[in-house]
This record gives C-alpha cells, sequence and structure tokens, in this order.
C-alpha cells in the first residue's frame, strides 16, 4: 500500500517525463492523454490510499524515501506524510485536475505549444502533490517553489504577447515576497523547536515554551507566505492579471492547485497558530477584508474570467477568515466545495470564450442559453453554488464558515454576510451578461451561430456540476460521524464552542436571505443591457487603485532609484573612482618617467651624487 500511495505524486512526474523524452508528431492529442492518464492514474492511486487510511491506527502514516539532508542539527527526510488533511488535499486535487487535464486537450487542440502546455501542467499538479505531502516544512517548500514557476510559465503561456509576460513576472515576483514569510517561519521555528518536521513541530507546539512575542512573530510570517500564495492583501492583485493564460490553466490555478496553498500551509500549522491569539485575529481580518475588497471589485469587471479570478481571491479569503477564526475544518470544506463550483466555472466560461472565437468581454456576450444547451445548466448550476443558494455545495460550505465567524467575531460575521450579498450579486450579473439578454456577439461570429464545445469539453463540466450540486454532503451536520469534519477532527481537533441549533438555524436564514437578495439587485439592475446600466464604479473596476498605489510607492520611487544609479551613482561614482585611480597612476607614472631620460651622462651624475651623499652620511656618523 505504500508504493500505491507513493504513485500519487510519481504519476504525474512520470507523465511529466514520458512527454518530455517521448517522440510526438506535430498535431497529434498525444501529449494530452499521456497527462490526463497519469494525473487520473494518480487520483485512483488516492482513492485507494484514502480507503486503507481509513483502516490504519490513527490515520497517519509517514512514508520516508531517502535520508535527504544531514547537517548538524538540522536532519531532513523525503518523506511523504499521509494523514486525513494531506489524502483531503490530494483526493480533490488530482480529481479536479484530471477533469482539467481532459478538458485541456479539446480547450488547446491546434496549439503550436500543446505538447509544452501539458508537459508544464504535469508538473505543476507534481509540484502541487509535494506540496500537500511533504512530510517537513522544507519538503513542502520543494512543492512551494514548484507551482511558483509553473504557474509563471503557464501564465505567461502566451509570452510573445506584453500583457501576458509581464502578468508571469507580476505572478513570480509577488510569489517571491511570499516566500520570504515562508523562509522566515521556516527559520524561527527551527531554532526553536530544533526541527522542521511536521509531527514533531506539531507535538511540541503545546509542550515547548513559547514566547508570546515569538509565537507572533511565527504566525505573522506563516501569514505573509499564504498572503503571496493564496493571493490576499497586501498581495492579491498578481491573481486576476494570471487571466493572461489559457483558461484551463486559470481553473488549474483557482480550483486545484497554488492559491490553496497558503490556506492548506495555515491549516497545517493550526497548532501553531493557536499560540498566538493576536496573530490568529490578523489572519482573521486580513481574510475578512480581502473577501469584501476582492468582491466589490467583482461587481464592476467587465472581462469574464477577471469576474472569477476576483471571486477566487474572495472566497480564499473566506477560507482564511475561518482559519483566523479557529474554523479549520470550515476552511477545508470550502476550499473543497470551491474547487467543485471555481472549475466548473471556469471551465463553463472557457466553453463560452471557445464559442465567441476567443471573446472574453461580457458586453459582447448575451443570448447564448440557447446555443450552448450543456455549458448553460452546467454553469447554472456553479453559479447557484457559489451565489450560496440551497441545497448546492457552496451554501453548506459558506454557511458553516459564517456560522464558525460568528462565534468568533460578530463585526467579521456581519462583514462576510455583506460579502455574501455581493457575491451574489456580481455571480448574478456575470451570469444575466453572458446568457440571457440580447445577443450582443453577432459582429464576433459574423452571423454564424455559436456552438458547444466537443465532449472532452462538456464532460468534464457535468462531472463537475454534479459535485457542485451535492458536494454539500460532505459535511452536513446530520451525518457528522462520517463527514470530513469527523475525518479531519483528530487533526485540528473539534472546533471550541458552537451556537444553538436555533441559532444555527437562524444563521442560515440570514445566509439564503443574503443570496436571494443578491440575485434580486442583479437580476432587477441588469435585466436590459440597451442602454448599457450605469451600476459599475471606476474605483471598482480599477482595483481601488491598489496597482496605481504600488506605482506610486514603489514602482516610480524604485525606478526614479535606478534612473539615478544609472545616470549619477555608475558614472559618477562607481565609474569615476575607478577612472579616478587610473589617473592617479597615470599621472605619477608620468612624473616618474622623466627620470628615465635614456642619457648615460645622466645616469653617472645621479651615481656620483649618490654616492657623495652616502659618503657623507656615513661621516657625519662617525663624528
Amino acid at each position: 500500500m505504500t508504493t500505491i500511495a507513493t504513485l500519487i505524486p510519481v504519476l504525474p512526474l512520470l507523465g511529466f517525463l514520458s512527454i518530455l523524452v517521448l517522440p510526438h508528431r506535430h498535431g497529434s492529442d498525444r501529449p494530452g492523454w499521456i497527462a490526463t492518464g497519469a494525473v487520473g492514474g494518480s487520483f485512483v492511486a488516492t482513492a485507494i490510499t484514502f480507503v486503507w487510511l481509513l483502516s490504519h491506527e490513527g490515520h497517519t502514516v509517514v512514508i520516508s524515501l531517502f535520508s535527504w539532508i544531514s547537517s548538524g542539527p538540522l536532519t531532513v527526510d523525503a518523506a511523504l506524510l499521509l494523514d486525513p488533511l494531506s489524502i483531503t488535499m490530494c483526493l480533490f486535487v488530482t480529481g479536479i485536475s484530471t477533469l482539467i487535464h481532459l478538458y485541456s486537450i479539446g480547450y488547446m487542440h491546434g496549439e503550436k505549444d500543446f505538447r509544452k502546455f501539458f508537459l508544464y501542467l504535469n508538473l505543476f499538479v507534481f509540484s502541487m502533490l509535494v506540496l500537500v505531502l511533504g512530510s517537513s516544512l522544507l519538503v513542502t517548500f520543494v512543492g512551494w517553489e514548484g507551482v511558483g514557476v509553473c504557474s509563471y510559465w503557464l501564465v505567461s503561456y502566451y509570452f510573445t504577447k506584453d500583457s501576458a509576460a509581464s502578468a508571469g513576472k507580476k505572478a513570480f515576483i509577488y510569489n517571491r515576497v511570499g516566500d520570504v514569510g515562508l523562509l522566515l517561519a521556516m527559520f524561527l521555528i527551527f531554532t526553536h523547536f530544533g526541527s522542521l518536521d511536521y509531527l514533531t513541530v506539531l507535538s511540541q507546539a503545546t509542550v515547548v515554551p513559547l514566547s508570546d512575542v515569538l509565537a507572533l512573530l511565527i504566525v505573522l510570517a506563516l501569514l505573509l507566505a499564504a498572503t503571496g500564495k493564496s493571493a490576499q492583501i497586501p498581495l492579491f492583485n498578481w491573481l486576476p492579471d494570471a487571466m493572461e493564460g489559457p483558461t484551463p490553466v486559470s481553473a488549474l490555478i483557482h480550483a486545484a492547485t497554488m492559491v490553496t496553498a497558503g490556506v492548506y500551509l495555515l491549516v497545517r500549522m493550526s497548532p501553531v497558530l493557536d499560540l498566538s491569539s493576536t496573530g490568529r485575529a490578523t489572519i482573521a481580518i486580513i481574510g475578512g477584508a480581502t473577501a469584501f475588497v476582492a468582491a466589490t471589485v467583482a461587481t464592476s469587471q467587465k472581462d469574464i474570467k477577471k469576474v472569477l479570478a476576483f471571486s477566487t481571491v474572495s472566497q480564499i479569503g473566506y477560507m482564511v477568515m475561518a482559519v483566523g477564526s479557529g474554523a479549520y475544518v470550515a476552511a477545508i470544506f470550502l476550499m473543497v466545495a470551491h474547487a467543485f463550483f471555481k472549475a466548473l466555472l471556469f471551465l463553463g466560461s472557457g466553453s463560452v470564450i471557445h464559442a465567441l472565437h476567443g471573446e472574453q468581454d461580457l458586453r459582447r456576450m448575451g443570448g447564448l442559453q440557447k446555443y450552448l444547451p450543456i455549458t448553460f445548466p452546467t454553469f447554472l448550476i456553479g453559479w447557484l453554488a457559489i451565489a450560496g443558494i440551497p441545497p448546492f455545495a457552496g451554501f453548506w460550505a459558506k454557511g458553516d464558515v459564517l456560522t464558525k465567524v460568528y462565534e468568533y467575531n460578530k463585526l467579521l460575521w456581519v462583514l462576510g454576510l455583506l460579502t455574501a450579498v455581493l457575491t451574489a450579486y456580481y455571480m448574478s450579473r456575470l451570469f444575466v451578461l453572458t446568457f440571457r439578454g440580447d445577443e450582443r456577439f453577432r459582429d464576433i461570429t459574423h452571423g454564424s451561430d455559436p456552438h458547444e464545445s466537443p465532449w472532452v469539453m462538456t464532460a468534464p463540466l457535468v462531472i463537475l456540476a454534479v459535485l457542485s450540486a451535492l458536494g454539500g454532503i460532505l459535511n452536513l451536520p446530520w451525518v457528522h460521524g462520517t463527514s470530513l469534519a469527523g475525518f479531519l477532527a483528530p487533526l485540528v481537533g473539534e472546533e471550541a464552542g458552537g451556537v444553538s441549533h436555533g441559532t444555527e438555524i437562524l444563521l442560515s436564514l440570514a445566509d439564503a436571505v443574503a443570496a436571494g437578495l443578491g440575485l434580486a439587485l442583479a437580476f432587477s439592475a441588469w435585466r436590459s443591457t440597451s442602454p448599457w446600466p450605469r451600476y459599475e464604479s471606476k474605483f471598482f473596476e480599477a482595483v481601488w487603485r491598489w496597482d496605481d498605489a504600488y506605482d506610486a510607492t514603489i514602482g516610480r520611487p524604485a525606478q526614479r532609484l535606478a534612473t539615478f544609479g544609472a545616470e549619477v551613482v555608475e558614472p559618477r561614482i562607481i565609474d569615476g573612482a575607478v577612472h579616478g585611480v587610473a589617473g592617479t597612476v597615470l599621472r605619477s607614472a608620468t612624473g616618474v618617467r622623466k627620470i628615465q631620460s635614456g642619457y648615460v651622462r645622466h645616469y653617472g651624475l645621479a651615481m656620483v651624487i649618490g654616492t657623495a651623499l652616502t659618503v657623507l652620511f656615513l661621516v657625519a656618523r662617525s663624528w
């Protein structure tokens, strides 16, 4: 069974190597099928491992592959940690990734770099699996860096476009800032606990005394890491620009890999987070603020993928807020449900873009309901799920988060509920502008009707629609004994406290009312687009001027500093110093050269004078 478990990360790596080494005919779909089969095999291995783990005592197994680092007190094995959290992550990462790979075969068909695309995709999944399966922070860091570089390659896939190249660099640089946080956390943890192994550190977290300051510093460093990878304030604005990559990449980054890594890290380190109430409160505030800010921005975006991108930032904000509130199971429950409906929505938007020959502007869509008989109903389910309409998965998952946040802090709950209204509003706006109303795409299709996508693209939509509709059953209250909460409880513990049954019902009703209000506002405001309604804020459309602020406070000053360095420091100081030394040597050499005249009489005179001076010196000494 340990061999099967080891296949979970190994199969995507083998898929990567196979595509890299084997010859492929140009235009062949074989690389796509190899990549899809590799990730699908990884999902099967994960499912088998999950069943085995259920029967294993303690639900925790460490598989040591080899000794990696042994230097003084630092010992690190290349090892896999199988426990409820890692196997839950692997199940939805491999499952959703398999569907995205299958979808990509149709979406990317005919692309010049088709083979390279699936090469990167398999490596991306392998890196994510290393991240979640690593038995120590250092092994996790390897996967952490792997998903970072793969996202850079995939976001800038169309690198001949300046916007795509710039978006790739932006994602890479922002994530490096987050990496500093993870490295600092690792340094502090190793300094205090003497180990980077998860089981060792987490078992000592409640035993080894930790000062309040050190605990706060570790938590804040972990938060910085999470804000970079999971796109939270102040490092959230790289993620919307990442939409420059192909749509399947957007689905993979937003639903199965990359942005969930930060939340995973925080939940994995939950015993350490519990040591600092101030640190956890900071996490909750950052998550709540990000959820609200991103939701306001999504209300005014005109690019269908940008709306979904800011939606992801907002939903991840909910998860981070749940982590800060101590609701670790609720955060993972929303992460899983979000993977279902966000993958569905991104792939559904890709089907719309495919039907409209690459168009992404909502102002040039509309009336697509009758032309896309599979995309439309599946997208409708994804819309209702993320909007929080019962009984779809999003209602249960988001409701679980808001209930736990209500216990923790009433003001954060109000902010979360307001964000839920905005979520239902902007997703309903997107749905109406895409599928309802006037047909505004005729100039794009040149009069012809849009067409439905091939089966390799629609089959994943149907599967994801079923999961988005029924996914809430994973953690419903009345199946608690066998639910996600019951499975994860030994790892993160039962969430303390709890509201009364009556309060829980009222909070659920509030969630449903918030979703219904958002839908009503959107359908009322956007029932007609002739003329285009003026319900969009330029401030929100410009992302609260966040990029402008960074440009003014960091970008422009750095540019001026670089210009000063190029025009003053380089030529006048650095080059001036070099030239000054050379000039001094030249001038001194020129002066000394005068005594080397080449005339023998001059040298003879110098010898006579020198001898006379020597004699005089000796005589004077003898006196």
